[in-house]
């Protein structure tokens, strides 16, 4: 792991070291962390800066320096809280498909409060032990299914694909916005001037709104992905 990680790696993983006296520090890396939360959240990941976060803590700049070296470590730990760690199981499921099903809805529910969380959790970077009980959850629901390693790996990835896809949909429609219906009304008035160039897509959306099946892309999409994971074990096991 390269040096450039070391700082990301000591905020994420620890420890912190206490001063043994002096007087009480005034931050820690929570409150940090969730005062840059609160910009991005209301603001977007571009408005948060050292200078921000130092401010809306009623801090200075250099205070802040002294606990969080730069913005992406900040970035890290902003990630870190507002993920969090796996929630508790409440029912314990029987099998896999049912575990990924709740993985996959608890996450797609993070992103959604926290959508500038796409931006922050792209590429290879440094991850905490909170953000990693989610990758844990995801394959050990798998043990016992015949996938390999990789695959239980590559699984998870795809269903993360799924929710960050969805999520930047919602996101780009705005918070009262509906994805599906915006673009199917688009789809439909282009399709009133020029339906009969694309007439399998004219049937199709003529199909879906008479049927009101607007809307339904984050479960088909999911049930798919888990139907086609059951078709790979089914052979696993056989």
């Amino acid at each position: 792991m390269g040096d450039e990680h070391a700082e990301a790696v000591r905020l994420l993983w620890g420890p912190h070291p206490k001063p043994a006296r002096g007087p009480r520090p005034t931050l820690d890396l929570d409150r940090i962390a969730r005062a840059a939360i609160e910009i991005a959240d209301s603001e977007g990941l571009a408005e948060v800066s050292m200078r921000r976060v130092a401010a809306q803590l009623g801090v200075t700049k250099m205070a802040l320096y002294r606990y969080v070296p730069g913005k992406a470590e900040l970035v890290a730990l902003m990630v870190e809280a507002a993920i969090g760690p796996y929630p508790p199981v409440k029912v314990r499921h029987s099998g896999w498909r049912e575990q990924l099903e709740e993985w996959a809805g608890q996450l797609f529910d993070v992103f959604r409060r926290h959508p500038w969380a796409l931006d922050a959790t792209v590429g290879p970077r440094i991850m905490g032990p909170a953000e990693l009980s989610w990758l844990e959850r995801a394959v050990s629901a798998l043990d016992g299914t015949g996938l390999s390693g990789a695959e239980r790996m590559d699984a998870a990835a795809l269903l993360v694909g799924h929710v960050r896809g969805i999520t930047q949909q919602a996101r780009a429609t705005g918070p009262a916005g509906n994805p599906e219906a915006q673009l199917g009304a688009l789809l439909g008035d282009l399709m009133q001037a020029y339906g009969e160039r694309f007439p399998a897509l004219t049937a199709a959306l003529t199909s879906a709104a008479r049927s009101h099946g607007q809307d339904q892309a984050w479960e088909f999409g999911l049930q798919r992905i888990l139907d086609g994971l059951a078709a790979l074990i089914d052979r696993r096991v056989r």
